[in-house]
């Protein structure tokens, strides 16, 4: 699935092709694409006309759109191979589209027809979908109340999150994936940020120090921040890249996906181990197994 610089990449572009848009149509093209929304695609459509799109947010990789004047918002599950697509009306349908939004608006007053944009939601594998959701006072959607703050959101409490950890009596990697901790973390940067600060991915969370805490998180928000840099300048200006493939920096990788390549700080071979029904890539020698106690 995408991790946070992904998301965050595709919600900078909807800001600029997406917000303050008045909604004229939806169409459904697949039923699985809103089965989360229980009420069904009509419903779905139907309760989507004629709404103002707010300005695109994100939690860790969660992304919604508001609904201006209301108390709701449209939640984006991108799934493994979701993408949210602006496209001129013109454009072909693409071969796996599911969701279709038009607009009542152009983005200027002025705009030609080329600028004439539709929103599009397209899925091969249709893991992913959107669902309209009632949202807090904060703007959350109500479905992911649970998940806490992201490491580059500025309210991000790091003695907070260093005393979570510890409390969490559970091994590091598993830590950094549970989103009700830290959000926005996923497989392949929770291997980055590991490598980064030398740390194995099964070492012990309960005896934490806070100056370890603290690089930790700053290996994390080093990696996220330099594959934001290059996640946005990724895309054009009609296409919202949400690939889950080529969205990531993998030309800049330490650990993920090197299994047998040198180690780049000290020349070991790279190691994968199966966890969790992912892989874990780590460099046997910076990044020491804890010992087993007997």
């Amino acid at each position: 699935m995408p991790e946070l610089p992904e998301v965050e990449v595709v919600r900078r572009g909807l800001a600029r092709w997406v917000a303050h848009r008045t909604v004229a149509e939806v169409e459904v093209l697949h039923p699985r694409a809103v089965r989360r929304h229980v009420a069904g695609a009509d419903d779905f459509a139907h309760r989507l006309k004629g709404h103002r799109i707010g300005t695109p947010s994100r939690r860790g990789k969660y992304l919604w759109l508001p609904l201006e004047d209301t108390h709701q918002a449209i939640l984006a599950h991108l799934g493994m191979s979701g993408q949210l697509l602006v496209q001129p009306h013109a454009a072909p349908d693409e071969k796996h589209l599911r969701i279709r939004i038009r607009f009542a608006d152009t983005l200027t007053p002025d705009a030609s027809a080329a600028e004439s944009t539709e929103l599009r939601f397209v899925d091969q594998r249709t893991f992913g979908g959107l669902s309209l959701h009632e949202t807090s006072p904060d703007g959350l959607p109500d479905v992911i109340a649970h998940i806490a703050r992201d490491p580059l959101d500025p309210l991000f409490d790091d003695e907070a999150f260093h005393q979570a950890l510890r409390r969490k009596r559970s091994t590091l990697k598993r830590a950094l994936l549970d989103q009700s901790l830290i959000s926005g973390v996923g497989n392949i940067y929770a291997d980055e940020a590991l490598w980064r600060a030398r740390l194995h991915y099964e070492r012990p969370t309960a005896n934490f120090t806070r100056p370890r805490t603290a690089e930790l998180l700053g290996h994390i928000r080093d990696v996220m921040n330099e594959a934001l840099a290059v996640g946005g300048t990724s895309f054009d200006s009609l296409y919202v890249n949400v690939n889950g493939e080529s969205g990531y920096f993998d030309r800049s990788l330490d650990a993920y996906g090197r299994e047998g390549l040198p180690c780049k700080r000290c020349a070991t071979p790279m190691r994968r181990r199966p966890w969790m029904n992912r892989s874990s890539y780590f460099c046997p020698r910076c990044q020491r197994a804890p010992r087993v106690s007997s």
